[in-house]
């Protein structure tokens, strides 16, 4: 793995490292219809909507996350190739289970 490859991933696996964040790419990634807007992502916490803001911000940087905007809304999915390609490379290496990531 490059120096660089290990900077990115390590700014994704840090975005992913803080339990809001998580928890948002969590109830993201499970709604059933791939994706959530802000009002309903902010719904889901009890913090104010610009922190809720904030951590939506970090998660697109990182690549966790995609968004478009929609009239005044902005949507929100996971962006699996992202994610399918840093698991997929760390499966490569043996840190995690093969089987688990293509599952």
């Amino acid at each position: 793995m490059t120096p660089e490859r290990a900077l990115d991933l390590a700014g994704m696996f840090k975005a992913l490292a803080d339990p809001v964040r998580l928890r948002i790419a969590s109830i993201v990634a499970c709604c059933p219809t791939g994706e959530l807007c802000v009002g309903d992502i902010a719904a889901e916490f009890d913090v104010t909507g610009p922190t809720v803001s904030h951590h939506l911000k970090k998660l697109r940087e990182a690549g966790v996350l995609a968004s478009e905007r929609r009239a005044n809304e902005i949507y929100y999915r996971i962006a699996p190739e992202r994610l399918g390609a840093a698991f997929g490379e760390m499966a490569s290496l043996g840190i995690v289970d093969a089987g688990a990531v293509s599952s």
